[in-house]
């Protein structure tokens, strides 16, 4: 056989390989269906609050006492895995937000705050999504005492995927 008839199989066969090698390379999609979604609230007049249900298989969280605060906690779970969590800590004004499995999919947090009669978008969020077990950004807001903080997430960056949402408020530092 010369070299002139299998050159065709050969490069049908080296598109498949290169096919199939780009196909696992690409970034996955969705969740399918949405992640399982549990909130957990807690009043900082009473905190500092620890272990409970603010316990999880990564860093366990703390929430500190901040009069007139609402905490929130937001653990999502994907077939029976721990994939990332989001909270709302009123003292200081912080989003955590966590993605717990390397599994090429991530999520994204919308935070916003109503004050003043009027409502303020803070942007969107998520982990960095690197080879690290837990990928964690940290945003530092400055949110009037007494707002509402609502804390939505997405499946998808252009939050057109609602997995979930919560509130929160944001408190003087006590």
């Amino acid at each position: 056989m010369s070299f002139k008839r299998r050159l065709p199989g050969l490069l049908a066969g080296t598109g498949l390989v290169v096919g199939a090698l780009c196909a696992t390379a690409a970034p996955a999609q969705a969740y399918s269906p949405n992640p399982g979604l549990a909130k957990y609230y807690y009043d900082t007049d009473n905190c500092p609050c620890s272990g409970g249900n603010l316990t999880d298989p990564f860093d366990g969280t703390y929430f500190a006492d901040d009069a007139g605060g609402l905490a929130v906690k937001m653990e999502l779970n994907d077939d029976g895995w721990f994939v990332g969590k989001v909270e709302f800590h009123p003292y200081d004004e912080k989003l955590w937000v966590y993605d717990t499995r390397n599994d090429g999919d991530g999520f994204f947090v919308a935070v916003g705050y109503s004050s003043g009669g009027s409502y303020h978008d803070l942007g969107t969020f998520s982990a960095p999504g690197t080879s690290e077990v837990v990928d964690v950004t940290v945003k530092d807001f400055d949110i009037p005492d007494g707002a509402s903080v609502d804390i939505s997430v997405y499946d998808e960056s252009g939050r057109t995927d609602l997995i979930g949402a919560a509130r929160g408020t944001g408190a003087a530092i006590a």
